[in-house]
């Protein structure tokens, strides 16, 4: 698990995750919801 090393040093928006990379610095992603589904592609009639 990780460290929480400081505290309010980004302004955070919701929906999306925070996490520091390989280099250093601070990177935001958006987050994946469960639950959706994409829509399905429509079947052609022959």
């Amino acid at each position: 698990m990780g460290k929480i090393i400081a505290k309010n040093v980004v302004e955070r928006k919701s929906g999306y995750l925070y996490y520091v990379d390989g280099k250093g610095n601070v990177c935001e992603a958006k987050m994946a919801r469960g639950g959706r589904k994409k829509k399905a592609a429509k079947k052609k009639k022959k």
